[in-house]
């Protein structure tokens, strides 16, 4: 019989889980805390896409992303054989980022000060400019410098500091055309470079190109890999090739040098030109400064070039622009008969004397420029009519700049015409009472040089544009017909008598071997009261070979000790500088001999020069 078990009853359990009796309440608990998120949420886009998108937007991006100047390379400064007078060399810019270099830039600001000769205050503020993730700490270092610098900061445990590539501007021949060149300052708040005199300020913007710039986002400090970027590349400057022959200028600058140091003068101005061309081929100031540190030469006045910012009497070079118009104006000939007397008085009262004491004199217009006679220039002058000599001079260009590309160029200066008496015109003929500037006396001289038509000089090559706008260089050169070329013709062979031996005023301005044409100048200087101070200028200008010009070159020294003369200080420099010249550029002598010109009239046959 099968045996049925059976147990006692127990308590019933309750079923695992939760009590179905709560659930419309936690459910309604959570809908209302999902609705307070979403009218949070709602309110925040409102406020940014409806009230001020732009503001908000700017602020996230700005907390995000980091801005970086790519500094775009200066172009070069050339001479015209492509040799760099200024370039830029590879360098270094020391960047900060203050969010970074804040906490500790009280101590980095020092380490900074000491290693990179930096003001401590200066970049005690930029280690903590707020807001900002870059901030300029020192600009254009040498790279090895700038990259110990900030590897030292890291060492001792600075973070926040780094390099970026900033080109240095440099200046490979040192004092070589710095009046021409200028120089670059200390870059700008903005990191731009500050060119602060002569081509690099005149053409600022030809050379520097513009900057570009990279923005990206970061985060700590660190670049985000897939953050957002953009990048606009930086346009490097142009180069800028200017006509000047790096190697002459050198010579140049050293014989004018020794020129006004020998003389015990205030200063010098030497010029070298193509005849044809106008292309100035050397321009040389002295004293002057070397590009590479302005700073050991703190004197402004030295940051110009006063060949083209100084104006002055041009003295007696001035006599063969007015010999040279009374030819082509059809009043006289190079044998010309003239009386020459002691001294000429002049309707204002004052007396016209030459430089030396003489008898009554039967010179030729020749024999009045070979010995530099005031007096005699007077007489011829006095052939012109009304208006023509100062027409003549405008034609000339002493009146105006000659817009070749330097800063803070000057025009020359002639008397109103209410102003030009009688008086006025008899010195203005011989070279007083008209102020110009060297590089126009040069252009003039050289007119006579280039057969009567004078052409613009220019110290660029091909074209190039200044900041204010003009286009100037051998390409926009013009050139005009001043005087005729027999005047021209005839004006050369009276210059060559100025190195006479016998007969010139200036035999010591010859260069051995070849036919040369110049003219003297010694004028009073004027002072800042328009007074004559007793000091003076000296000069010579002319050219090579006579018979057939290449070269034209003038010399100016201001203030040589009293004695001193354009024939004995400037003419033995004219005549190194020429005689270098002519051989650096292989130019030959004509083989021709000068023809004989009369300097005397009356009977026989001594009055001929030789």
């Amino acid at each position: 019989m099968r045996r049925t078990r059976t147990s006692s009853p127990r308590a019933a359990r309750p079923r695992l889980g939760t009590a179905r009796g709560s659930s419309p309440f936690r459910l309604r608990i959570g809908f209302l805390i999902i609705a307070v998120v979403l009218s949070v949420f709602a309110g925040r886009l409102v406020q940014l896409q409806g009230l001020d998108p732009n503001s908000y937007a700017a602020m996230a991006a700005a907390e995000g992303t980091a801005v970086v100047t790519l500094p775009a390379t200066r172009g070069e400064i050339l001479d015209r054989d492509g040799e760099p007078l200024a370039d830029s060399v590879a360098g270094l810019m020391v960047i900060a980022n203050p969010e970074l270099t804040a906490a500790q830039a009280p101590a980095l600001a020092t380490l900074l000060a000491r290693r990179l000769d930096l003001d401590y205050v200066e970049t005690l503020e930029r280690l903590r400019v707020p807001d900002s993730q870059f901030q300029y700490v020192a600009r254009q270092l040498p790279a090895a410098q700038a990259q110990r610098v900030v590897d030292e900061a890291t060492e001792a445990g600075f973070v926040g500091l780094t390099t970026r590539d900033d080109p240095i501007r440099t200046y490979p021949a040192g004092d070589v055309a710095a009046n021409v060149l200028g120089f670059l300052g200390r870059p700008s708040e903005s990191g731009r470079a500050r060119p602060l005199a002569g081509l690099e300020a005149t053409f600022g913007d030809w050379l520097a190109g513009h900057d570009g710039e990279a923005r990206y986002q970061v985060g700590d400090g660190n670049r985000l890999p897939l953050g957002e970027s953009t990048l606009e590349e930086a346009e490097n400057g142009q180069d800028l090739t200017t006509t000047l022959d790096a190697n002459l200028q050198w010579y140049v600058q050293r014989a004018l040098r020794d020129t006004v140091r020998k003389a015990g003068g205030e200063s010098g101005i030497a010029i070298v030109m193509d005849s044809s061309s106008g292309e100035v081929l050397a321009l040389a100031d002295h004293p002057t400064y070397d590009a590479s540190d302005p700073e050991a030469t703190p004197d402004q006045e030295l940051y110009k070039s006063r060949a083209v910012t100084d104006v002055y009497e041009p003295g007696s070079v001035e006599k063969v622009l007015t010999m040279a118009s009374l030819i082509d104006a059809g009043k006289v000939t190079m044998d010309t008969e003239f009386s020459v007397p002691s001294e000429l008085p002049t309707d204002d009262g004052t007396v016209v004397h030459d430089y030396w004491e003489h008898p009554l004199l039967r010179l030729t217009t020749a024999g009045i420029v070979a010995k530099s006679s005031n007096i005699g220039t007077v007489l011829a002058a006095e052939k012109f009519g009304k208006g023509q000599l100062r027409s003549y001079l405008e034609d000339f260009g002493v009146t105006r700049k000659t817009g070749i590309g330097l800063a803070g160029e000057q025009p020359g200066l002639l008397p109103k015409p209410v102003d030009w008496t009688d008086s006025a015109e008899a010195r203005i003929a011989f070279g007083q009472s008209l102020s110009v500037t060297a590089l126009q006396m040069t252009a003039a001289v050289n007119t006579i040089a280039n057969g009567g038509v004078r052409v613009d000089p220019s110290v660029i090559e091909g074209s190039a544009v200044t900041d204010g706008g003009t286009t100037v260089g051998t390409e926009q050169a013009t050139s005009r017909r001043v005087v005729s070329e027999e005047a021209a013709r005839q004006t050369s062979l009276m210059m060559e008598q100025v190195l006479d031996p016998d007969e010139g005023s200036a035999p010591a301005a010859a260069v051995p071997g070849y036919r040369v044409a110049g003219k003297t100048g010694t004028a009073q200087r004027v002072n800042e009261d328009g007074v004559y101070d007793g000091s003076t200028t000296v000069s010579f200008g002319g050219f090579a070979p006579a018979d057939d010009p290449r070269l034209t070159v003038y010399v100016a020294v201001h203030d040589p000790r009293a004695g001193s003369g354009g024939g004995s200080t400037a003419g033995p420099a004219f005549a190194k500088i020429m005689g270098v010249a002519l051989r650096h550029y292989g130019i030959p002598p004509t083989g021709a001999k000068p023809e004989k010109v009369a300097i005397e009239w009356g009977p026989g046959d001594d009055n001929l020069a030789r």
